[in-house]
């Protein structure tokens, strides 16, 4: 049987039921990809663990931990880890991965929940217990013990679940509705975790525990370097908007993908609509007040955060707040002080780099906002993107209500006004950070939220395709690590865009999207991701969505807005 590996650009005649572990070890005798540990394979651009038999012609590329789904597989077998510990440990406790901090996953250990939607206590944890955790995970490690994949009866699995404390995941396996569901096994341990895993725990040396509020945040190597470990970022303020959603979510009782997917297909959906759109205008509402007690000091608002986090309805939704207290918003984008075309800056490869600093105008923009804040008029530029210039755009002066707001990815960097008052500023933070999970100990990422929402609005505004959209999405990722995370905690507030129904949503639109992209395409293993995730959602209905009010920040993504 023929098999074709990237890697070596090599073809192998291998038995029928070969594993992938076992050409990998005529490939890598020393279980080395690029320095690194083999975690897994791509086989026909579909993610597979190392025990997947090949029966039939494959193409196969194995992966490290300098691949993002290398990354994933690692990440996933580590938290099955922790889970076990923690079950050893503190047999009583339930273990919550909650969400994803800066540095790690946040982690919780809770009493049992109370009844099938409401959790249990925290439990709070000391450095002393942490230590034990981390001794036990790294003894577990030590065994190299095998991770074993099964195929279960799905109401087996859901009695599984049950006992192991872990309502959310037997909720979830019930809501799809799927016969069978795969389970993972580590020393008779039973979990699901959705994504492969490494073959043995002795894959897993690299990793912390931190200590962190009142649980702590599990580490792991850095991206694209898994010998080192992401150094500890305690961004208070983003910590806080996601515990603060996070703990929303359980308050209403909707805090993992199974008790929404419950919630739609019991015909709730409307009602959560309602209710998630309700804690925006009020999030959008409290921030405005910030700024109407501040008023005399404060004339510019900027608003940053990161693609589709939702920065322009966002900005016109404050300002509709600022509105109803009596002030006179004046909205712009940042985007007009781009330099042109020629003068802009280029990246290592020689191509103009349009998300650097250096690409906007900054003495023009500084100069306009000194004249503004003196009182003076001043002729705000309009940049013409197709031609690559700015052209003639229109006066403006503020007045003694009007207050300024603008948004661009630069808005938080203190080097772009360097030279305005800072105490005439306030900045905001927007970003869709997402805190609920798929269930107990497997979290959704904020990027895979974010992306969804971008293949969604680049395919309806801009006529860009979806694998356009996945392929652009490591340098949009680049940029926001360089130009948009290092400042978030510069924000005066901080806005959550996630909405708790948005996924459900984001599936009717993206999953047919997802679905036209070729095997053959390189965006194929990542629209194949998706779509598995997307497996586990239960869509909103046309109807449903029709009760998304026009001024949604999730109009912006789908049509239909009126701000």
């Amino acid at each position: 049987m023929d098999i074709y590996t990237i890697n070596d650009n090599k073809h192998y005649d291998i038995a029928e039921g070969t594993t992938l572990a076992s050409l990998a070890e005529q490939i890598f005798p020393d279980g080395k990809i690029n320095g690194q540990n083999v975690l897994a394979a791509l086989v026909d651009h579909r993610l597979k663990e190392l025990s997947f038999k090949m029966m039939i012609p494959h193409e196969v590329e194995f992966i490290g931990y300098d691949h993002p789904d290398g990354r994933r597989t690692y990440v996933r077998s580590l938290c099955f880890v922790l889970q076990k510990a923690v079950r050893e440990l503190f047999p009583s406790a339930v273990l919550i991965i909650d969400y994803a901090l800066p540095s790690g996953l946040y982690c919780e250990l809770r009493s049992p929940a109370l009844t099938g939607t409401v959790p249990g206590e925290v439990m709070p944890v000391d450095a002393e217990q942490i230590k034990e955790i981390r001794q036990r995970m790294n003894e577990i490690i030590s065994r190299d013990l095998p991770f074993i994949k099964k195929k279960m009866n799905s109401e087996e699995a859901v009695e599984i679940f049950k006992a192991n404390n872990q309502p959310d995941k037997a909720r979830l396996v019930r809501s799809i509705g799927s016969y069978t569901v795969s389970t993972y096994f580590l020393d008779g341990m039973a979990d699901t975790f959705y994504g492969p895993l490494v073959p043995s725990t002795g894959y897993l040396k690299t990793f912390a525990l931190t200590q962190f509020k009142a649980g702590f945040c599990l580490q792991y190597p850095m991206d694209g370097d898994g010998a080192r470990i992401e150094p500890m970022k305690k961004q208070a303020k983003i910590a806080a908007t996601l515990k603060y959603h996070s703990d929303w979510c359980s308050i209403i009782g909707v805090k993992g993908i199974g008790t929404l997917n419950t919630a739609i297909l019991t015909g709730n959906a409307v009602k959560l609509i309602n209710l998630a759109e309700a804690r925006h205008e009020r999030c959008y509402a409290e921030i405005a007040d910030r700024i109407f007690q501040q008023k005399e000091r404060i004339r510019i608002v900027f608003i940053a955060g990161p693609s589709s986090s939702g920065k322009t309805s966002s900005s016109l939704r404050i300002a509709n707040q600022c509105k109803v207290l009596g002030m006179n918003p004046k909205v712009i984008e940042l985007d007009n002080y781009f330099v042109d075309r020629e003068h802009t800056p280029r990246d290592e490869k020689g191509e103009y780099d349009f998300e650097a600093l250096g690409a906007m105008d900054l003495e023009l923009l500084n100069n306009q906002l000194n004249d503004l804040l003196s009182g003076k008029t001043v002729e705000i530029p309009k940049f013409n993107f197709k031609k690559g210039c700015r052209e003639k755009g229109f006066e403006m002066t503020l007045g003694e209500k009007d207050i300024l707001i603008m948004e661009g990815i630069h808005a938080l960097n203190p080097e772009m006004v360097k030279s305005v008052d800072s105490s005439r500023i306030f900045r905001v933070y927007a970003s869709a950070l997402t805190s609920l999970s798929i269930d107990e100990n497997n979290n959704i990422s904020t990027s895979d939220n974010r992306l969804l929402r971008r293949i969604v609005r680049d395919n309806r505004v801009r006529g860009i395709t979806p694998e356009e959209t996945i392929q652009r999405w490591h340098s949009v990722r680049r940029g926001e690590n360089r130009n948009i995370f290092p400042f978030q905690e510069n924000a005066d507030a901080e806005f959550n865009s996630a909405l708790i129904f948005e996924l459900p949503m984001l599936k009717y639109y993206a999953e047919p999207l997802l679905r036209r992209i070729s095997p053959s395409s390189p965006a194929y293993t990542e629209a194949t991701r998706l779509l598995k995730f997307l497996d586990y959602i239960v869509a909103l209905s046309p109807d449903e969505i029709a009760a998304i009010p026009p001024t949604s920040i999730m109009r912006e993504f789908i049509g239909g807005q009126t701000l």
